[in-house]
């Protein structure tokens, strides 16, 4: 499966299997309220970048722009975790850093799809 070696899914399988692993570092409280989100959303954005590799050019706009706003909210969520504790500085650092790159790439992607 070839759309399973573009850059971009390789950086967001990591950073999926990131919040994975900090799981059991989240308090019980929220691990059961706002991570579950978290890794929803981070699920969707790894589903929607897998799924958008497999259409044509033209198509992939809409699902591209979706994924967008899917890990700007996943973004508002971190920060929450964060805020309230549900995750230390550098933990959130670390995540943040990826979604960071994921969010570059992606920004890259949906340009590179426009000016086509």
């Amino acid at each position: 499966m070839e759309e399973l070696d573009i850059p971009i899914f390789k950086r967001a399988y990591d950073l999926t299997k990131k919040l994975y692993e900090l799981r059991a570092a989240v308090s019980k409280q929220d691990r059961i309220a706002l991570w579950p989100r978290c890794e929803a959303l981070m699920l969707e954005v790894l589903e929607g970048i897998l799924l958008a590799s497999q259409m044509r050019k033209p198509q992939k706009l809409e699902p591209l722009e979706r994924v967008s706003l899917k890990l700007n909210v996943l973004r508002v969520f971190l920060r929450l975790a964060k805020d309230v504790k549900a995750i230390d500085l550098k933990k959130y650092a670390q995540i943040e850093e990826m979604v960071d790159e994921v969010g570059r790439m992606l920004g890259g992607w949906i340009k590179s799809t426009r000016d086509a």
